[in-house]
């Protein structure tokens, strides 16, 4: 397998994929603040899935705003615009069938790897890595019909970083547990993902809910949903809903 550290290769990644046959372009660039807000710019030129990764990211941003900034080879970043069809409705739930997809990549290549609803990938209870996606709805004027860009952007931890676990304040999980090819890794979960969002397209959420449940890390524990430091619900995880909602036993009855 190949270093921790070798380079991120665009033409490497799509001859290690299926990516042609999603019709899916791969570009990877050294720096860049954000793959997220790069992609966003470029969705009005784009008519197929794009997906763009980077070496060190200064200006990622993590739920609720956070910020996520990369070292060059510290992490495995990249964002995937893929465009779906109907309304932004039928969009409800992506953040975790893209969790099973990775979750279940990681898994097969010996990453015990668990789910954190909404958006956390975790790895023997410790945060290994994070989705965001941003949607942008359009309407196609020639088959008058709705659409919506969906930029689904992940992090991943490849290595262990003090400076990191201070920006977080907590300990941080990576995949230097053991070798991984970079490269190897990205054409996975990008022939994943595509593959996934096609189902997802057709079917919503349904067909990746149970798997979703086999993940999940918390299931049957005592959690607190926090926001802004402040504790808005917490009771005992009993799975998610049709739409993507966790369902609490909060012993009140609701």
């Amino acid at each position: 397998m190949l270093a921790m550290n070798s380079s991120l290769d665009a033409g490497l990644i799509a001859s290690l994929s299926n990516a042609a046959a999603h019709g899916l372009t791969v570009e990877v660039v050294a720096a860049t603040g954000s793959t997220n807000a790069d992609l966003r710019a470029r969705l009005g030129d784009l008519s197929q899935p794009f997906l763009l990764a980077a070496e060190q990211q200064s200006a990622g941003r993590g739920r609720a705003g956070r910020s996520w900034q990369v070292a060059p080879g510290e992490s495995l970043c990249f964002s995937l615009a893929w465009r779906f069809n109907g309304s932004l409705a039928n969009l409800s739930g992506l953040p975790l069938a893209v969790g099973v997809v990775l979750a279940e990549v990681l898994n097969a290549r010996g990453w015990p790897v668990t789910l954190k609803w909404p958006n956390d990938l975790l790895m023997k209870g410790l945060k290994l890595g994070g989705i965001l996606i941003e949607t942008v709805p359009v309407r196609d004027i020639g088959m008058n019909k709705d659409a919506v860009w969906a930029v689904i952007g992940v992090g991943i931890n490849a290595h262990q970083s003090q400076q990191l676990s201070d920006a977080v304040g907590h300990a941080i999980a990576a995949l230097d547990t053991s070798p991984v090819d970079r490269n190897g890794l990205l054409a996975a979960c990008a022939d994943a993902l595509a593959s996934a969002m096609l189902e997802f397209d057709r079917t919503g959420l349904g067909s990746f809910a149970a798997r979703w449940e086999s993940l999940h890390a918390h299931a049957g524990k005592q959690v607190w949903l926090v926001e802004a430091g402040q504790v808005l619900h917490q009771g005992i995880a009993r799975g998610i809903d049709a739409s993507g909602r966790l369902l609490l036993d909060t012993g009140a009855g609701d």
